[in-house]
């Protein structure tokens, strides 16, 4: 995603619990699911190989890995904040699949706003990835956002990033 240079940078000021984030939808394909599988180096037939999800694993289709999960997670937290926002923490717990054919959305809640004791501005985020209504995977996760509009938090290091 190319940085808007209309839109003005988020800081951690415009930021409150209770905030919504914008809902991230994505229509899932054998090929998100292939290539999210690839990208990660994760060659379990389940991931691109229908016969073996179905026949062996017991699914409709093949599914999204877990590593491919987190990453939708991540674009979902970085489209929110814009290119200075820089994932800390995150943590997830699969309930079901996602599937080819699934519309996929992801939403999330700003639960906490806090800057620490190294001046860097934090928000936790409570996300949940959805089709149809029904969870499939939630998701705890922490995000650095800049203080300021000439803050960076990329540009941490050592004792200033405490993720």
């Amino acid at each position: 995603m190319t940085p808007d240079p209309t839109k003005p940078r988020l800081t951690l000021d415009q930021v409150s619990a209770g905030d919504l984030l914008p809902v991230l939808r994505h229509p899932v394909s054998a090929t998100t699911v292939v290539l999210g599988a690839l990208a990660t180096r994760d060659w379990r037939p389940m991931h691109h190989d229908h016969d073996f999800a179905v026949t062996r694993n017991g699914v409709r289709d093949i599914f999204l890995n877990t590593p491919n999960q987190a990453a939708w997670f991540e674009r979902c937290l970085t489209d929110w904040t814009g290119p200075h926002g820089r994932p800390g923490r995150m943590r997830f717990r699969m309930k079901d699949s996602v599937f080819p054919g699934d519309l996929m959305e992801i939403a999330g809640t700003v639960s906490g706003v806090a800057v620490d004791d190294t001046g860097c501005g934090w928000a936790d985020i409570e996300l949940d990835l959805a089709v149809g209504g029904v969870s499939k995977t939630g998701c705890t996760a922490r995000i650095a956002i800049p203080v300021s509009p000439d803050d960076n938090p990329w540009t941490r290091r050592g004792e200033r990033w405490h993720p």
